[in-house]
């Protein structure tokens, strides 16, 4: 991937290079290899390395942008449905044996998992979605989003994507997260392994995420632990006006270690009473 990686980010620097066939074939080769799952936007951590310790591979959303540039609008039509865009959606998912429901849209470029399934809801170009992981009704995952195995978005969540600047880190959900109904995730947020996030909590960047399971608060942003519980909070903030409640983010407390995932999961939203 060396060779592509430097032929796309010397046409990121300069775009005259996209009239090259080299730096264009350089680009349409990097989204093959998205597509396909050769290649990702953002690599896991290794066995010794922190559980957020992910590597942004920042050519790879260039190639994205370039692609953009490259590809021309054209109308699609699939059955009775028309678009008009820049992007097909992707193809062959009998052969991947991912399941995608009608209307469901899955842009080429992503990638999912043998036994992904998504209901009527959208992935975008660069994401990356796990074995086993439902993406549910109306749900979304933005481009460049990487969704582990085994994870369940409940209807109408929103994940965001995060495409520019190519060096921002995009939304990561670990393996096993459950994310309940309306959730919003974006700008960059992590979300560890077999975390629990309530119906209604909005975690970005900057959201105030408050671990209130132990004697004195502990405040955390951008990141979610582990196996965290999730609720939706409200902290008092002062503005020249009054004092007002802020949306925040509370951790009530942590899910089992068990070996049944459906177990540990039942019995956290059981035990917290988490909205899903």
């Amino acid at each position: 991937m060396e060779s592509l990686r430097a032929l796309v980010e010397a046409a990121f620097a300069d775009r005259s290079l996209l009239a090259s066939k080299e730096n264009s074939d350089a680009v349409f080769a990097t989204i093959d290899a998205l597509d396909l799952g050769e290649l990702r936007v953002a690599s896991p951590p290794g066995p010794n390395e922190a559980w957020d310790a992910w590597t942004t591979h920042a050519w790879v959303k260039q190639a994205i942008l370039l692609y953009f540039s490259l590809q021309k609008m054209e109308k699609l039509e699939v059955g009775p449905f028309e678009f008009y865009d820049k992007i097909p959606l992707k193809k062959n998912l009998d052969r991947a044996n991912v399941r995608v429901v009608p209307p469901g849209v899955v842009r080429r470029g992503a990638f999912l998992e043998a036994g992904a399934i998504v209901m009527p809801g959208y992935v975008n170009i660069g994401a990356r979605v796990g074995a086993g992981t439902m993406v549910d009704t109306w749900a979304t995952v933005g481009s460049c989003a990487q969704i582990g195995k085994d994870c369940h978005l409940a209807g109408g969540v929103g994940i965001g994507g995060v495409l520019e600047p190519p060096s921002a880190r995009p939304v990561i959900l670990g393996d096993g997260v459950f994310v309940g109904s309306r959730v919003v995730i974006v700008e960059g947020t992590i979300v560890g392994d077999l975390a629990v996030i309530g119906a209604g909590v909005v975690l970005t960047g900057s959201t105030a995420i408050y671990d209130v399971t132990g004697s004195e608060v502990v405040e955390l942003r951008g990141k979610v632990p582990p196996r965290s519980v999730v609720i939706p909070g409200v902290r008092n903030k002062k503005f020249p006006a009054g004092e007002f409640g802020v949306p925040c983010a509370l951790i009530i407390g942590q899910r089992t270690e068990s070996t049944d995932k459906k177990v540990s999961l039942n019995q956290a939203l059981r035990d917290f009473a988490v909205p899903v």
